[in-house]
């Protein structure tokens, strides 16, 4: 009986899935966007402090090590991906209107083969 009731009821129910999803959807999105903001700004802050003559491979190591201390179990932060994030942050800071885009449209996927060096 329970089957029965529940196909008579399915396109109500994925109108409801519809709404699960679209929710979701603008979640993955609004998180993505934090994230590839986060990943600019360090990537600034590190280009920052390299072209200041002070980081270099042992202080992204030391810089890497201190995250991963601090948020035990993170990941992402290796300092070959810190290293990612200064070069993300160098090939787009000169075109605002780019970088912007960027930051707002880059996939989720497309996010990862970048940072895996995919692309």
């Amino acid at each position: 009986m329970s089957d029965k009731l529940i196909m008579s009821n399915a396109s109500a129910f994925n109108e409801v899935i519809s709404i699960i999803d679209s929710a979701r959807e603008s979640a993955f999105r609004a998180v993505n966007r934090e994230l590839i903001n986060m990943y600019w700004d360090i990537g600034e802050y590190v280009s920052r402090r390299v072209s200041e003559g002070g980081w270099g491979k042992s202080v992204v190591k030391e810089f890497s090590d201190f995250i991963q201390a601090r948020y035990v179990g993170i990941r992402g932060f290796s300092p070959q991906n810190i290293w990612r994030m200064k070069q993300f942050y160098e090939t787009y800071m000169g075109n605002e209107k780019l970088s912007t885009m960027l930051r707002d449209r880059l996939s989720k996927n497309q996010q990862r083969c970048w940072f895996f060096g995919i692309i």
